[in-house]
């Protein structure tokens, strides 16, 4: 099925965070390796998946969610940055499902259920960005969730930890690896109502005042 005619299809717009493994993406291990992604429309039957590795049609993919659990499907269709996913599952389980939409879709238009998290993170509504590396490299990135003091990022390269890097416009040092992506520690506190501006900054070519500007404070992270 295509992504065009999913959307015309009953479904869920529906954001919920988890994982997934492609097949042909290996770590140094040579184990797939696992991403971070997020949902954006789901049904029983299908569900459109933002990702930061995109993969093949046809290829098959192991997911797991936090709302849904495990999951296997196969892209169907794919679009920039996300891809269609064929959902594998058997009668009970896409009844279950089917009852765990109607809740979700009921708790998101009821204000009254709060996120009982300690730590506000903050989910963008685009979760698309660029990393600016040192040297100047740049790489696309997903942005799983972030504070006003750092993000969580997947990407097809796992840098090192204390790695000096920019996600979006935000100047920060690889701290430690997660299932499925890094986290980043900006060396400035962000703004809260400016966080989402600086961090998702769609892949483009920078101005050159940009560059020179992360150029010169990358520089002096790594001489601090």
């Amino acid at each position: 099925m295509s992504v065009e005619k999913f959307l015309r299809q009953r479904a869920v717009n529906v954001v919920v965070g988890g994982q997934y493994t492609l097949s042909n993406w290996l770590d140094p291990k040579g184990r797939p390796r696992s991403f971070a992604c997020r949902t954006s429309r789901v049904s029983p039957f299908r569900m459109i998946v933002e990702v930061p590795v995109i993969g093949r049609i046809g290829d098959r993919i192991g997911t797991y969610f936090g709302d849904f659990g495990k999951m296997e499907g196969e892209i169907s269709d794919t679009v920039s940055g996300s891809f269609l996913l064929e959902l594998m599952l058997t009668r009970p389980q896409r009844q279950k499902m089917s009852d765990q939409l109607t809740w979700l879709e009921k708790k998101q238009k009821d204000p009254s259920i709060k996120d009982g998290r300690k730590q506000a993170r903050i989910v963008p509504a685009s979760p698309h960005s660029m990393l600016t590396f040192a040297d100047g490299t740049v790489k696309s990135c997903f942005v799983i969730d972030m504070s006003p003091s750092g993000a969580a990022v997947s990407a097809d390269m796992r840098p090192e930890i204390g790695t000096p890097l920019a996600v979006g416009a935000c100047v920060g040092r690889v701290v430690r690896h997660l299932d499925g992506g890094f986290a980043v520690k900006f060396i400035e506190e962000q703004a809260r109502d400016v966080l989402e501006r600086r961090v998702i900054r769609p892949m483009a070519t920078p101005r050159r005042r940009h560059e020179t500007t992360l150029a010169q404070r990358m520089d002096r992270m790594e001489e601090a």
